[in-house]
């Protein structure tokens, strides 16, 4: 295995990984810091000699969760955080001549937390598996990499710049990812949560037309793209918390990091984050954006690539599970809840009486919250997606991640981010080795998941010989693999609730 590359910024040395090669911290762009602050991102600088990528670069700024374990699953890290933080890292069997199909991964954090270099994310045990190239990238995080405001737009700050910074990794890639083995005719992008709203996005930008030939959303679908107006009311609260105005561009140019991670915070109490709303996310900004990607898809003007898209069954467990007035909710709690989240007890009474017909109704009022706000956030959006791309004739294969760790009785269910490590086969690693690595029948999903997600990388096709027949998704049928402990193929999971969500949020 050739551990040594070239590229245009100049050489590099990586080392070997896990039956792999890995290149850490490799700059896709030059520091956006200083007066290249809320810019858009530039090619980076050459250097001389050859550069040791052997050190994964640091985080973008962020919030750190006081739970240390949150921190370490979702990949916040404790240190090594700085606006120098656009680096992307590369795992390859080789770095040949070879044309091996390209990954690349997107992490989730809802737009303000997270890292390429998570151990959940380590690529090398999904490129040796699949001789494939397996690509994750940091990205402007917060206010850094998603403030947009007209008055600020027009004062040089440019908007969507976690957007602009992902468009740019993929430039890089295109540029280079042949010294890795990497073929760059043949681009998967693939995230979750965030990462998977991201891909989602990308897919309606017509700047990344031709950068990815396929697409993969986890736990994320075309959903989150705010207004104009939506951007420009959050980036209003953010000024107000620094004490600025839009007129301010320099002074917002300049503010310490630890002021805006305080006023994050603050624009974060305001908009209500804990009922799933994301108050830094892509945003339409007349460039980049010109419109919402919902408004893309159902104008036909999104990239015609295949996608597969899925969820997991018990989504909003993960979120119940550090919400403690949730877990203890009443009947008359849940009501309350519901209607404040829809505006009215009438909206209220309809949600409850959808789900009672569905018979989730029989669940306690917890489980109820957990699947509307599963259903709203993440199951809708998938069908939605999966629906408005199979109309348009692309090819889309949805999946339902089902399985629940036998941890506490079953009660952490197949929560918000449970498919990660089946997906890299990083079951062993880290805190995940004595409890879900140690389960033959999670290892054995695993595998079959990461041979589906091969299998699509590699012909734009998931389906495999370990899996039953997976057939194209359609908006009649709605065939959709469920990965269990006995993957199955079903139809039309939660439809009766998604038709209840798709006149209230599209």
């Amino acid at each position: 295995m050739n551990t040594r590359a070239e590229i245009a910024s100049g050489r590099l040395r990586g080392e070997f990984d896990r039956g792999a090669v890995v290149f850490r911290g490799i700059p896709y762009a030059r520091p956006p810091v200083h007066d290249r602050a809320y810019r858009a991102p530039e090619p980076p600088e050459p250097w001389s000699g050859v550069r040791a990528a052997i050190h994964f670069g640091s985080a973008a700024p962020q919030f750190v969760p006081a739970m240390r374990i949150v921190s370490r699953l979702i990949g916040v890290p404790t240190n090594y955080q700085s606006r120098d933080c656009l680096t992307l890292n590369v795992w390859t069997p080789s770095a040949d001549s070879e044309r091996r199909p390209v990954m690349v991964w997107i992490h989730g954090g809802a737009f303000v937390m997270g890292s390429g270099a998570t151990f959940l994310y380590h690529g090398a045990r999904l490129a040796r598996r699949g001789d494939v190239v397996v690509v994750t990238i940091n990205y402007r995080l917060g206010a850094l990499g998603f403030l947009n405001h007209p008055e600020l737009r027009a004062r040089g700050v440019d908007a969507n710049l976690g957007l602009r910074d992902q468009i740019r990794a993929l430039e890089w890639v295109r540029e280079n990812i042949a010294a890795f083995g990497g073929d760059p005719a043949n681009v998967t992008i693939f995230g979750e949560s965030a990462g998977g709203m991201s891909v989602g996005t990308l897919l309606a930008a017509p700047a990344a037309r031709g950068l990815f030939h396929r697409a993969i959303l986890q736990s994320g679908a075309l959903h989150h793209v705010a207004s104009e107006e939506q951007a420009a009311q959050v980036a209003e609260r953010f000024l107000d918390a620094l004490g600025l105005t839009p007129e301010d561009a320099e002074a917002v140019r300049y503010a310490r990091t630890s002021e805006i991670q305080r006023a994050q915070q603050i624009v974060a109490m305001q908009t209500g984050i804990g009922q799933g709303l994301m108050p830094w996310q892509p945003s339409v900004d007349g460039d980049l954006l010109p419109r919402t990607a919902l408004e893309a898809l159902d104008r036909g003007d999104v990239a015609r690539v295949p996608t597969l898209v899925g969820s997991n069954r018990d989504e909003w467990r993960l979120f119940t599970l550090f919400d403690p007035h949730s877990r203890g909710l009443a009947e008359a709690d849940l009501r309350r809840r519901l209607a404040r989240q829809l505006g009215s007890e009438s909206e209220a009474d309809a949600v409850l009486a959808v789900y009672r017909a569905a018979r989730r109704g029989r669940r306690s009022p917890a489980r109820l919250w957990e699947a509307v706000q599963s259903d709203r956030v993440f199951h809708h959006p998938a069908q939605r997606a999966a629906d408005g791309l199979a109309e348009l004739g692309i090819p889309v294969w949805r999946y339902l991640f089902s399985w629940r760790p036998p941890l506490i009785g079953g009660r952490i269910g197949s929560g918000h981010g449970m498919e990660l490590p089946f997906v890299f086969g990083t079951l062993r690693d880290g805190i995940l080795r004595r409890t879900l690595g140690a389960s033959p029948a999670a290892q054995r999903l695993s595998r079959r998941m990461r041979d589906a997600w091969i299998a699509f990388a590699r012909a734009g096709e998931p389906g495999h010989a370990r899996l039953p027949y997976w057939p194209a998704y359609d908006a009649k049928e709605r065939a959709t693999l469920e990965f269990d402990r006995k993957p199955a193929l079903i139809h039309a999971p939660f439809a009766s609730e998604s038709e209840f969500w798709r006149p209230r949020l599209g």
